[in-house]
């Protein structure tokens, strides 16, 4: 593994000083010096500081530049502004700042084989600026491709939704999702020097062949639990009904009042439609 470290440069002000006097002193040594020793060297010097010209380079803030000589690593410099280096150094420029991968659309089975479509953004930046150049081919690329596995493998290990109790579903597990495929993505990332700050799903749906089916689905789920809550609300306020009832002495139930009060109540209570109430006016006796 190449690991990052500092690469030794200079201030690019300080050298911009120097070189031009070296130049300068050397064109006039060469013109007016006497001796042809004293003009070779004075030609040799001014033709060096002109190649040294090359080395200067500017460095913006949250940026990189990865020194190489014929093709060994040399350091990377992350100094601000004009700097100078040995002018036969390549000095590729890796931003560092934070960026977005957003990935497209992807279609795949969940945990229970339904099929979806599923997208995801990654928030990422360059930690080793060594190994994002040394390690893989091209790292944006890298990101990219590992980031849409990583998202495909999450997908394919949770249910899209909680119909058998699951603790984690990728639909109401927002919080817990995003810190799993934050962890599966930087697995994959961190050989290539990147740091991943956050991952977020941003697109979660059935496909569309089933999306009707898995609407009516939830629907059914929805209103089973809505029932749920009604009965028991509805047994709760008979209880409460019948145990004040006893405790005021406001009627003495048999267990066959008891219980025709009991369906009465349920009925009125877990209906539908308002209850049409029925007056009791008494029993006609005949002669």
């Amino acid at each position: 593994m190449n690991e990052e470290k500092t690469a030794t440069t200079l201030s690019g002000f300080l050298m911009l000083a120097v070189l031009p006097a070296i130049v300068l002193l050397g064109i006039a040594s060469a013109i007016f010096m006497a001796g042809l020793a004293v003009k070779v060297l004075s030609i040799i010097v001014t033709v060096s500081a002109c190649i040294c010209l090359a080395g200067f380079y500017m460095m913006a803030p949250n940026e990189g530049r990865v020194l190489q000589l014929f093709g060994q690593y040399v350091g990377t410099d992350r100094a601000l502004g004009l700097r100078w280096a040995n002018p036969f150094y390549s000095k590729q420029r890796v931003s560092l700042r934070i960026r977005n991968f957003e990935s497209g659309q992807l279609k795949v089975n969940d945990s229970a084989g339904n099929p979806i479509e599923i997208a995801a953004v990654v928030v990422w930046r360059v930690t080793d600026t060594a190994e994002a150049v040394f390690e893989v081919d091209d790292y944006e690329d890298y990101v990219a491709i590992q980031s849409e596995a990583a998202i495909r493998n999450m997908a394919t290990s949770y249910p899209y939704d909680d119909h058998e109790s699951e603790s984690i579903t990728l639909r109401g597990s927002a919080n817990e999702i995003g810190d799993i495929l934050k962890s599966e993505v930087q697995a994959r990332l961190g050989k290539a020097g990147v740091e991943v700050l956050e991952a977020r799903i941003s697109h979660l749906a059935y496909a569309p062949e089933i999306a009707s089916a898995m609407l009516q689905r939830q629907q059914a789920s929805a209103i089973v639990a809505a029932r749920g809550k009604i009965v028991e609300g509805a047994v709760g306020m008979v209880e409460t009904a019948l145990n004040q009832l006893t405790e005021r002495q406001i009627i003495e139930l048999d267990a066959q009042s008891r219980a025709s009060m009991v369906s009465n109540l349920l009925v009125i209570l877990c209906s539908d439609q308002a209850a049409q109430p029925v007056v009791n006016s008494g029993s006609n006796s005949g002669p």
